[in-house]
């Protein structure tokens, strides 16, 4: 194969959430980090289970409400916080940059429960649990 012919990387990493090798790849069990500011500005990476939600352009993370990450989130505001969730398989790899708010609506609560259910297994029952919608503004990865 000659160096004309191969195939050109895209070079910004650029995804659409819509790209049906980026849904295959979110349906496959992965762990994810979330990354979430903390007061001084320094990151805060922690694991979580993470689901994308393609079609309203979110990616959700249940939790619980004493959670650290789930203070920094709250911290921000009514605009939200600005957070990044990876995940990682080799050489495939996707990062969502993103705005973050915290819901304890029960209808988000159990939406969210759900698709944890279909990518992991079914969650432990957590009273204090609540679900950080992180809309997504720009997903980059290697597919």
């Amino acid at each position: 194969m000659s160096i004309e012919s191969r195939p050109r990387r895209n070079p910004d990493h650029g995804l659409s959430p819509d790209d049906p090798a980026v849904a295959a790849f979110w349906a496959e069990r992965h762990l994810c980090t979330l990354t979430t500011l903390q007061l001084g500005g320094r990151p805060h990476v922690v694991p979580v289970g993470a689901t994308l939600d393609a079609e309203n352009g979110l990616v959700r993370v249940i939790a619980s409400r004493t959670s650290l990450k789930v203070r920094h989130i709250a911290a921000a505001g009514p605009a939200g916080a600005p957070v990044a969730v990876c995940q990682v398989d080799g050489r495939r790899w996707t990062t969502v940059e993103g705005t973050a708010l915290v819901s304890a609506a029960p209808a988000d609560v159990a939406e969210a429960e759900r698709r944890y259910e279909a990518r992991y297994r079914k969650p432990h029952p957590n009273p204090e649990r609540v679900v950080v919608l992180i809309r997504i503004d720009r997903m980059l990865g290697n597919r």
